[in-house]
């Protein structure tokens, strides 16, 4: 068994790790076991009872946190012609085509956060399906980032819109904001995530649809929340 150090112990004490916490009390509990030197990130992770092998069963979507996430996302921007100014205005960080592809496969280049193309270029940015794949970065229409109205795009990303897909366990794992948002804010954004999980159930989901939710700060425990009642 590995050697817990004080504050995780400490923090122990605070929870009890078998109960099943409304979402108010259980964020709260959250920002208490939280015991870093700097502020860290609240993720949710909820697992479905969907099975993530049938395509008919995929739940994957995108949202605007109300609050933000609390980080500044670092944008590129794929794409050619006028639109090319039309992303440097909305404050891309990044904008071009056949260089940054270049730069991704020779350099391994990865100083970004989220990568949005226009559709006329998703033959180019294509190439870079088995690199961008399984990092989540390779735009999609589902989650807004293959379009033409790129300066719509940016600024909601800018503003905190975060993606949201099921991984191979069934699980989504999204962070909703900072420890130092506060219960009220946190709440706010995690009710947001938890509304457009369950609004896009599929309809080929059969049983109970939410198995589990957990909450946690990025170095504390994961604190349960009662799925009966996920939004209090």
């Amino acid at each position: 068994m590995p050697k817990r150090g004080k504050k995780y112990l400490n923090s122990k004490e605070l929870y009890d790790s078998r109960k099943l916490y409304d979402s108010t009390e259980a964020l709260e509990l959250v920002q208490k076991t939280a015991t870093a030197n700097f502020d860290e990130t609240v993720e949710v992770s909820v697992k479905l009872g969907v099975d993530p092998r049938h395509a008919d069963q995929q739940v994957r979507g995108a949202i605007v946190l109300p609050h933000g996430t609390g980080k500044t996302k670092r944008v590129l921007v794929m794409t050619k012609g006028e639109k090319v100014k039309e992303a440097e205005e909305a404050g891309a960080d990044y904008v071009g085509l056949e260089e940054y592809v270049e730069k991704i496969q020779k350099e391994n280049w990865f100083d970004f956060d989220v990568v949005v193309a226009t559709p006329d270029v998703m033959n180019v940015v294509g190439r870079l399906g088995k690199v961008l794949g399984p990092k989540g970065l390779m735009p999609n229409p589902k989650s807004g980032t293959v379009t033409f109205d790129v300066a719509k795009a940016i600024s909601e990303i800018k503003a905190g819109k975060i993606e949201y897909r099921l991984d191979k366990t069934s699980i989504i794992h999204a962070p909703i904001g900072k420890v130092s948002f506060g219960t009220e804010k946190l709440v706010e954004n995690y009710k947001t995530l938890v509304e457009a999980i369950i609004k896009a159930k599929p309809a080929a989901a059969k049983g109970q649809y939410l198995k589990s939710i957990v909450v946690s700060s990025t170095m504390g425990p994961g604190i349960k929340i009662n799925t009966a009642k996920p939004i209090d």
